[in-house]
């Protein structure tokens, strides 16, 4: 089921200044995460958001998270979902195991991406605009692991209101990008919740593992 024109203007009719659901909604509803050793391994993904205000100025950050890699703690690089052992109770470390040469069994191409949105409320041009985007992937590359890969879709988008007075400069904007899509990824899988898909599947969330 892939969006239309009356999906994104039934999406702006139903916009407010309420707080978006994360987890296991909307495009997160059939997301998941640490697909490379298999489905039977992987874990739940989910949609997520987050913002960051400096000086009067904000960036948020919207991601839906169904990536193939693992996803990570960014403030400590420690995995929170992503493949799991044979037990379906511990985590393989995907980068890890690539590293040692363990086999791996990807799924289909076009079945994972990390997708989303930055937006902020600083005045951008065009050109700044896409600089924000690109410095989104840093985030990325902090909270998912491995990311970008020839399997992964993974895009970002961002746009600018220009309501605020303020003008911090790309050198701060860009680092507001990345913090906030990094901490998005994060509760992604944090609000996910584990689903059985109707021919089996049990695909846990992070929350099921209590990882210490």
């Amino acid at each position: 089921m892939r969006p239309d024109a009356a999906a994104g203007y039934a999406a702006c009719a139903a916009a407010s200044r309420q707080p978006p659901q994360q987890g296991s909604v909307g495009a997160g509803a059939g997301a998941a995460v640490g697909k490379l050793f298999g489905m039977q391994h992987a874990m739940k993904g989910g949609i997520g958001s987050a913002s960051v205000t400096v000086a009067g100025v904000t960036v948020g950050a919207l991601i839906a998270v169904n990536a193939l890699g693992d996803v990570l703690d960014p403030d400590t690089a420690r995995i929170v979902a992503g493949a799991r052992c044979e037990d379906g109770r511990t985590l393989r470390d995907t980068r890890r195991a690539l590293l040692r040469g363990d086999d791996t069994r990807p799924p289909l191409t076009g079945t994972n991406t990390t997708i989303g949105a930055i937006a902020t409320d600083a005045v951008l041009t065009k050109a700044q605009a896409q600089r924000l985007a690109q410095a989104g992937h840093d985030g990325l590359a902090r909270s998912i692991n491995p990311v970008h890969t020839m399997s992964d879709g993974d895009t970002l988008f961002a746009l600018a209101t220009g309501r605020a007075s303020g003008a911090p400069g790309m050198v701060l904007l860009a680092t507001m990008a990345a913090e906030a899509t990094a901490r998005a990824v994060l509760r992604a899988v944090q609000a996910a919740r584990a689903i059985t898909t109707a021919d089996g599947l049990h695909l846990p969330c992070a929350a099921d593992l209590r990882l210490p």
